[in-house]
């Protein structure tokens, strides 16, 4: 076992489940290996792309952990770091909200997630004790006993929706743009927020407690061109190497001891505006997509002669994701439904295009498809519409 990626499939199966999923945790990385929690609303197609990665993959000596970031169901892109750089920032990170022994925090994103496997590991090492949904989606009473909160913006309004637990006194969000109005929201109901900025293979970068980021501590920011560049002892130490690379190389790129993953960022005195990403992904509903990833799975799809992915503005979410679908030469594109049941067997459901169109893709001098001509196309309607 050691050296070995392990696949782990958690199933939110009653109040139990999370004491089982730390546990199988323990177990795995005390033999030395290290784990890669999946979903089991994935796919067959998608799981056993994992295993079979899995089986055929040795980790380099002194990783401790394994997140993906990618949809794409045979070929997903994987996140390897050692456990010292999640857990040099534990300390740091438990000051922001003054976390006590005794705390319970409420994960209502999958364990699959790094927002959530980043306190799991926390957990595993003193921290607060976690409590995951007991089922796909949260119910009234999964995080009754919840004192502190770290999730996603969009799942703090659903918490606040749903009537936030009485002792719940501080949440932590990340994942997202934090909208000024969801925190007042919160406070209102004596709920200090403290939001900050990262990335799968940055970890903690920048926290906002009211005033805008500032460089969470341990980590030096600079912008160079536009880009956020960090040196950080937080950050990963790569992405696992496989026979997949047809798919592209992941956003890390580092530079004497400097990382970036492209986003972009100004700044406003000595606090910094985060924007998107340089590389073209697209945020929905706090889910980074890379549009590559998904453009490579479609393109598997019997029918599909190319595709472009594209994020499409959707108040409340960021946007949405959207397939512009060139038919094959001599054959007809796929219809709307058969496009979406194969995105459900290719894709994790935040990956998955809600907008399908067809079109002859415009393209550049070197034959790629022109995004930015697509993306005027798409938003002055000049593409069919293959329904939703």
């Amino acid at each position: 076992m050691p050296g070995e990626l392990v696949p782990v499939r958690h199933r939110p199966a009653g109040p139990g489940a999370t004491t089982h999923l730390l546990e199988r945790l323990t177990a795995i990385r005390a033999a030395g290996a290290v784990p890669l929690v999946g979903d089991d609303r994935w796919s067959t197609r998608q799981w056993d792309g994992i295993d079979g990665l899995c089986a055929s993959s040795t980790v380099p000596a002194g990783t401790g952990w394994a997140t993906l970031t990618s949809g794409s169901s045979g070929f997903p892109r994987i996140v390897l770091r050692s456990a010292a750089s999640w857990a040099a920032s534990f300390c740091g990170f438990a000051g922001l909200v003054g976390m006590h022994d005794d705390d319970v925090l409420a994960l209502p994103a999958p364990p699959s997630a790094s927002i959530s496997l980043f306190s799991l590991a926390h957990a595993l090492e003193g921290g607060p004790r976690p409590l995951l949904p007991c089922g796909h989606a949260t119910g009234a009473t999964d995080f009754a006993e919840a004192t502190l909160f770290h999730g996603t913006p969009q799942a703090l309004a659903r918490l606040l929706d749903d009537g936030a637990p009485p002792r719940l006194r501080a949440a932590l969000v990340g994942g997202s743009r934090l909208d000024p109005a969801l925190r007042n929201r919160a406070s209102q109901r004596g709920i200090r927020v403290v939001s900050y900025y990262g990335a799968a293979e940055l970890s903690l970068v920048a926290v906002d407690t009211g005033n805008g980021y500032a460089p969470f501590s341990g980590v030096e920011l600079e912008l160079r061109d536009g880009l956020v560049w960090v040196r950080s002892p937080y950050v990963a130490d790569g992405y696992l190497a496989h026979p997949a690379e047809h798919r592209g190389p992941g956003p890390l790129r580092s530079l004497g001891g400097w990382h970036t993953v492209g986003d972009r960022a100004v700044r406003d005195g000595d606090r910094l505006v985060v924007g998107g990403r340089s590389d073209g992904a697209i945020l929905t509903a706090s889910a980074t997509v890379v549009p590559e990833d998904v453009e490579s799975a479609l393109r598997l799809v019997p029918g599909v002669g190319d595709a472009v992915v594209l994020g499409v503005p959707a108040p409340g979410i960021g946007k949405l994701v959207a397939a512009i679908i060139e038919p094959a030469a001599g054959r007809a594109v796929p219809d709307a439904a058969g496009l979406r049941q194969a995105a459900r067997d290719l894709l994790s459901p935040a990956h998955r295009p809600r907008r399908w169109f067809t079109a002859v893709l415009p393209r550049t001098a070197s034959g790629k498809p022109d995004r930015a001509a697509i993306a005027r196309r798409l938003a002055a309607g000049e593409v069919a519409a293959l329904g939703r």
